[in-house]
């Protein structure tokens, strides 16, 4: 769980309406300008464990993205509540991605804790993120790009502050990254972007 500094550009407040296309756009235009030759595999990896209110966003939205995920060639998940990536086998997870797909570009979905006011915003960043970071975890990075969702505040009692994240707010974050996703996967089906 990283803590992140927000960049306004690129971060939307799960709060306003059709908050999803918002995030797609942002979305689409991260993948566009990163998901090239030489990567072949899309794989999207949904970190968080289903133990704790605040850290279950990317088991949330690995769950909501199963099903929908099997429909594009060439594009993976991993990361549901049923199976998490969690802290305890992100190494082995890592290992599983390059020995199984190739080339592939990651896109590394995590919660992470930040200031009071950004509490509710989704944020997508180049580069890998760093779980466990914010509950001072040492795990290693992961990810092409990435997208955060800042689910409560940092810098106290983070474990606690986690068990004690309000699941509305990490459902309604869930929903509009996984819509978002789901409409960015489209849009690039229809640009025949997805082969």
């Amino acid at each position: 769980m990283p803590i992140v500094k927000p960049e306004l550009s690129d971060s939307i407040n799960v709060n306003i309406p059709m908050s999803h296309i918002d995030f797609s756009v942002i979305l689409l235009k991260y993948i566009q300008d990163h998901y090239h030759f030489p990567f072949k595999e899309l794989v999207f990896v949904c970190i968080g464990t289903d133990r704790s209110t605040g850290d279950a966003l990317g088991p949330l939205i690995g769950y909501k993205l199963a099903n929908h995920i099997k429909n594009y060639p060439n594009v993976y998940l991993l990361g549901t509540l049923e199976e998490p990536v969690h802290a305890k086998n992100l190494h082995d997870k890592i290992s599983e991605i390059y020995n199984n797909y190739e080339n592939p570009f990651i896109i590394a979905i995590d919660a992470c804790l930040g200031r009071m006011e950004r509490v509710g915003y989704v944020k997508v960043g180049d580069g890998p993120l760093k779980p466990g970071a914010g509950v001072n975890k040492e795990l290693p990075s992961i990810g092409n790009i990435h997208i955060t969702g800042i689910v409560n505040l940092s810098g106290y009692m983070e474990y606690l502050v986690l068990q004690n994240t309000r699941l509305n707010l990490v459902m309604k974050m869930a929903d509009t990254i996984s819509e978002g996703i789901r409409f960015s996967l489209w849009k690039m089906k229809q640009q025949q972007q997805l082969v």
